[in-house]
């Protein structure tokens, strides 16, 4: 549920920073991977990954580095938008996450051969299909309503996974009073 009123956690866990990354194909199916491997082991999700923190990695280039290494496709910088950030408390309650969600901004085609890799299998899935998947509970509650509500635009929202139940808020809308100004 929304929550103006999120405390912030007196439980010392790890910080990680990762993306998401959100492909579509000509017909508009979302690609989609059912992982093998932890976190999120059996479960659908964009594929994405963490960033390369040591190295300095901005994670515009996190997320290409993972669309190759996972969809073996090289995407230029220009075509990712940034839809959204968001941070999670305590999730599974064994770390924080910052999460940088990224959407390729133009129609792929994933080869048949790089469909299946280490860390699972790679689907295509209608949005209409998604809420029938074994998906993360936050993905369901939380951050594909508003990947599909401000597609195109940009949220910032964070989720209290400690909380029971779960408690979310949008810390920064996709409207804002600079968008009402138009060019002279």
């Amino acid at each position: 549920m929304p929550d103006q009123g999120i405390e912030q956690p007196n439980t010392p866990l790890p910080y990680k920073i990762a993306v998401l990354c959100y492909l579509f194909d000509e017909r508009g199916r979302v690609l989609l991977l059912h992982r093998v491997k932890a976190p999120n082991r059996d479960l659908f999700s964009p594929i994405g990954g963490k960033l390369e923190q040591a190295l300095g990695e901005s994670p515009t280039v996190c997320a290409q580095r993972e669309i190759r290494e996972e969809a073996g496709l090289d995407i230029d910088l220009a075509d990712l938008h940034l839809t959204g950030i968001v941070s999670e408390t305590a999730y599974l309650g064994e770390t924080h996450w910052l999460m940088f969600l990224y959407e390729v901004t133009r129609p792929v085609t994933i080869a048949p051969e790089a469909m299946r890799f280490d860390e699972g299998q790679l689907e295509w899935h209608q949005a209409d299909a998604i809420d029938a998947l074994p998906i993360p509970q936050t993905d369901r509650g939380v951050i594909w309503p508003l990947f599909w509500k401000h597609r195109g635009g940009f949220f910032a929202a964070h989720i209290d996974c400690a909380a029971k139940p779960m408690r979310w808020r949008i810390e920064q809308p996709a409207a804002g009073p600079w968008q009402d100004l138009q060019p002279a």
